[in-house]
């Protein structure tokens, strides 16, 4: 009898064995993907920034560290970079705010829910480029609708996309406008996991609505915001397409995020070794910030 469930134990064992391998396999397709169109693309931007490659040329030199010098040299860098901040971490706190104070409005019982749900979600669906040119007939100085108004109620005209001090914010604006609906959803997929429980034991013991939030939704909303701030940091930090159709990185280079600046070096003047070099740094600033978001709002979540 004992020979017999050693037996058995033994085939257990090795079945379990032979699936944990075969799962093992399933993996490879996608990590195969994963370093063919991530991991080997990144180290080799990280080869080029090391040299003084032109992007299309087939002869180039090896230079060590001087694209990092002529970088950490270059007054556009560190515009660029206060740039790329606003756009990662403004578009971020607005997301944020808006789509958790749109994810409590909609968390009630009101007739109109699915509707303005939707209408709040549209913009993302939208492309970006498309999203960006839709506002750019808003805000252009000739024949621009806010212009047009502006004109209509007797006041002078405003160049706001030719502004360094105020294309930067409306790009925020724009980037928030567009993904606000994504932080909705997952803040009100957050709340509806909310057992009621925790509220009707809450107003027994007299708690106010605003009590009730600071001691019960926002601590188990916290893996809701740790999803929503990484993804909108990614997201804000990597911005491309609105700066594009908006302003193009304008007036000059005041409105550019590492991004735009990474593909006007490579394609427009030709200095793809400088475009790795800034791409290398852009990389790193996303996932530092990335992961101390994530470290930090993880630290903060409690078991429901």
């Amino acid at each position: 009898m004992a020979n017999k469930f050693s037996t058995i134990e033994k085939n257990r064992f090795n079945l379990k064995k032979v699936f944990t391998i075969s799962l093992w396999w399933m993996y490879l397709p996608a990590l195969v993907i994963v370093c063919f169109f991530i991991v080997y693309p990144f180290l080799n931007g990280i080869r080029i920034s090391f040299t003084n490659w032109n992007g299309f040329s087939q002869i180039y030199s090896y230079i060590g560290f001087d694209q990092y010098k002529r970088m950490l040299f270059d007054p556009n860098t560190w515009l660029i970079v206060k740039n790329t901040l606003l756009y990662g971490v403004g578009s971020t706190i607005l997301q944020n705010i808006i789509g958790l104070i749109y994810a409590l409005l909609l968390n009630q019982s009101i007739r109109i829910k699915s509707i303005a749900r939707t209408i709040i979600y549209l913009p993302v669906i939208i492309s970006p480029l498309i999203m960006g040119y839709i506002w750019y007939f808003f805000f252009s100085y000739q024949g621009g609708a806010l212009n047009d108004v502006l004109q209509v109620l007797g006041f002078d005209k405003i160049n706001a996309l030719g502004n360094p001090d105020v294309n930067t914010w409306l790009i925020v604006f724009v980037n928030t406008y567009q993904f606000v609906g994504i932080a909705m959803i997952i803040y009100l997929a957050g709340l509806q996991s909310i057992s009621k429980d925790y509220y009707e034991a809450a107003q027994i013991d007299g708690a106010t609505p605003f009590q009730q939030f600071k001691n019960i939704t926002l601590p188990l909303l916290i893996p809701s915001v740790t999803i929503n701030m990484v993804l909108n940091i990614i997201g804000g930090l990597k911005l491309f397409d609105v700066i594009i159709s908006l302003t193009n990185g304008g007036p000059g280079n005041a409105s550019q995020s590492m991004s735009t600046f990474m593909y006007s070096l490579y394609f427009d003047k030709q200095d793809a070794g400088y475009a790795a070099t800034q791409g290398v740094l852009m990389a790193v600033i996303i996932l530092i910030l990335s992961l101390a978001a994530l470290l930090y709002f993880r630290s903060k979540e409690v078991e429901a």
